[in-house]
């Protein structure tokens, strides 16, 4: 092919793409977003109950006998290892192959592993199940809120991205208050049954799901993206639903260009960001059972301690679906590591049981506004569709990489101090973040994003 045929085709691709790109930022929600939406959020609901299931689970294997502090830490640290490969995988299967085939392979892998794991002999091969499983559920982390990114309105982007979250985060409350009414009566493998067999459920109903027409543009498939396309335009004219204003296709190509050139910037404030709220809100919620028990309240009420504490995930996940889109996702984010910090430095220094709770649901609010606003909505922002699902799955991936250590941290940390140090780490990560992204992280609200 000559110069000039090659030039003519890429002008003809460009054209193609301009269009297509145009059509897709038109869309509004029909019933096709509406199934993404509850499929993607019941799939990352699944992800809140594991980590709310390990926390649970270990403090009861502790108290029986079937586990040691050490193991209860290897436990924890390999699902955290897994997740961080799971995430890396997302990333470059996403990418590469399509967001359909990342997301769904790892619900079959969590399913059947978790299932497995409820039938261990021993505290090793539950943890291997749970490496296992866990690699499954990295995938889920990563796919699952760039899917709602690509499909929702570019207006409410943040709103659908933050309320995935919110979904989400109820888990934690409600796996809480399962181990405590389920694990006394039936043990610890019921709950691995109940979280395998959702699993299996639900990746039978998502085997359906459309993959990304952003995905295939950026891919040059552009006859299937059409389909796709032209499939939710006739919803749109079924349900009598307007398109949303037209966006000017320049400035989507200069937002893209801009996430593009400033990749190494963006994907250092994403790990930042996201390692920082990760490793505070996994380490606060995965630990402080053990941490109640070791202070002398009994496993029951510490149990119960921390259910009341994880109310502030679902509210704190709903603050930031409000917040994302009215004030900016600077502004909630760098508030919400804040007074993170803030709170993490009075929680390690309550004693009255009232007090704990109070700033428990507090710090906890923190942490789940920044899971919805970081997690949920920032990261995958960061990024053009061309490098989205590795950028999002490698800070993604180095935050559960430093998540792995931070079990044998804590469990140090408890032999030779107070529990107050672990808080005041808690604290320093939040902060450090939240300088970040003061100075170096870019506003995406409201920004079309190719």
């Amino acid at each position: 092919m000559d110069n000039t045929s090659t030039v003519s085709q890429n002008n003809f691709n460009q054209t193609i793409e301009k269009s297509l790109h145009v059509r897709m930022d038109k869309i509004q929600p029909t019933k096709t977003f509406y199934k993404i939406f509850t499929l993607v959020s019941a799939g990352m609901f699944l992800d809140a109950i594991d980590v709310y299931l390990a926390s649970g689970v270990s403090s009861y294997l502790l108290k029986d006998g079937w586990s040691t502090l050490s193991l209860n830490s290897a436990f924890l640290s390999v699902g955290f290892f897994g997740l961080f490969l799971g995430s890396v995988f997302a990333g470059l299967i996403g990418d590469l192959f399509g967001r359909k085939r990342a997301y769904q392979l790892n619900l079959l892998i969590f399913g059947t592993f978790t299932l497995l794991g409820s039938f261990a002999p021993n505290m090793p091969f539950l943890i291997i199940c749970r490496l296992i499983s866990s690699i499954g559920l990295g995938t889920e982390i990563v796919t699952g809120y760039a899917m709602i990114n690509e499909f929702a309105p570019i207006k409410s982007r943040g709103k659908w991205c933050a309320l995935t979250s919110f979904v989400a985060n109820c888990g934690a409350p409600i796996t809480m208050l399962l181990c405590t009414l389920i694990i006394p009566r039936f043990s610890w493998r019921a709950m691995f049954v109940i979280s395998g067999a959702l699993a299996l459920i639900l990746w039978y109903f998502r085997r359906n799901l459309p993959e990304s027409p952003r995905w295939y543009i950026a891919h040059q498939k552009y006859h299937d993206a059409q389909k796709v396309i032209s499939s939710i335009e006739d919803e749109m004219k079924a349900e009598k639903t307007a398109p949303a204003a037209n966006i000017a296709t320049n400035t989507a190509e200069q937002n893209s260009a801009a996430s593009d050139k400033h990749f190494i910037r963006n994907l250092l404030v994403a790990t930042f960001a996201v390692s920082a709220t990760i490793v505070c809100q996994y380490t606060f919620t995965s630990w402080v059972p053990t941490l109640l028990v070791k202070q002398g309240i009994n496993v029951v009420s510490s149990l119960s301690f921390t259910t009341v504490m994880l109310l502030g995930a679902p509210f704190g996940a709903f603050v930031g679906a409000l917040a994302v889109d009215r004030i900016g996702r600077k502004p909630t984010i760098v508030s919400a590591f804040t007074f993170a910090a803030i709170l993490g430095i009075l929680y390690g220094h309550q004693t009255q049981p009232m007090l704990v709770m109070l700033f428990g649901f507090l710090l906890t609010s923190c942490f789940y506004v920044l899971m919805a606003s970081v997690v949920g909505v920032y990261v995958s922002e960061l990024f053009s569709t061309k490098y989205r699902f590795r950028g999002a799955g490698i800070a993604n991936g180095i935050s559960k990489l430093i998540t792995v250590g931070m079990p044998f941290v804590v469990s140090w940390l408890i032999t030779i101090s107070n529990p107050s140090m672990i808080f005041i780490l808690i604290s320093s990560f939040a902060l450090i973040a939240g300088v970040i992204v003061l100075f170096f992280g870019p506003e995406t609200n409201n920004k079309v994003l190719e």
